[in-house]
């Protein structure tokens, strides 16, 4: 199967919240809902207003042009961070993936593309979180660099500084 990739557009938001979906229920233990991310603050501020003129993203879509992945960065405040916020000058990534497309290197490819593109535009970096016990979304991270610099709660902030 062939993946293509193409920008993230403002009218993807929906299909960015059910990727943000499927990050925040990467074990399914804590189902969220589209609804109760657009109710709590500390998800929806990754995609509230979507598309900002400084967030960037990328969708990915299979052979018959349906999307299957997004991943996309924002820059947080200081005092509205997110969960792998790291500084207001470095983006903060989310990545997901639809379930029958992952282990296919989908979200690889995803997160080159971002990886590329910040350091195209002279980003200092790249951050996110990744929480215990997700080791797959982990090792696919430090595969691209990322590195381990705190920790919040249950999950590891990951940075990779270019």
């Amino acid at each position: 199967m062939t993946v293509g990739i193409r920008e993230a557009k403002p009218d993807d938001l929906d299909f960015l919240v059910s990727m943000l979906l499927e990050a925040m229920n990467w074990n399914g233990e804590q189902p969220a809902t589209a609804s109760s991310i657009r109710h709590d603050p500390k998800s929806w501020h990754y995609l509230d207003g979507w598309k900002h003129e400084s967030d960037f993203g990328v969708i990915a879509t299979g052979d018959d042009g349906a999307p299957i992945g997004a991943a996309w960065a924002r820059f947080l405040q200081r005092d509205d961070p997110g969960y792998g916020f790291v500084e207001e000058s470095i983006p903060e990534i989310t990545i997901g993936v639809t379930p029958l497309r992952r282990g296919g290197g989908v979200g690889g490819l995803l997160i080159g593309t971002l990886i590329r593109f910040a350091r195209e535009h002279a980003f200092p970096g790249l951050s996110l979180s990744v929480e215990d016990h997700n080791d797959r979304a982990r090792s696919l991270y430090e595969a691209h660099g990322f590195q381990v610099v705190g920790r919040v709660g249950n999950s590891d902030t990951m940075l990779v500084r270019f």
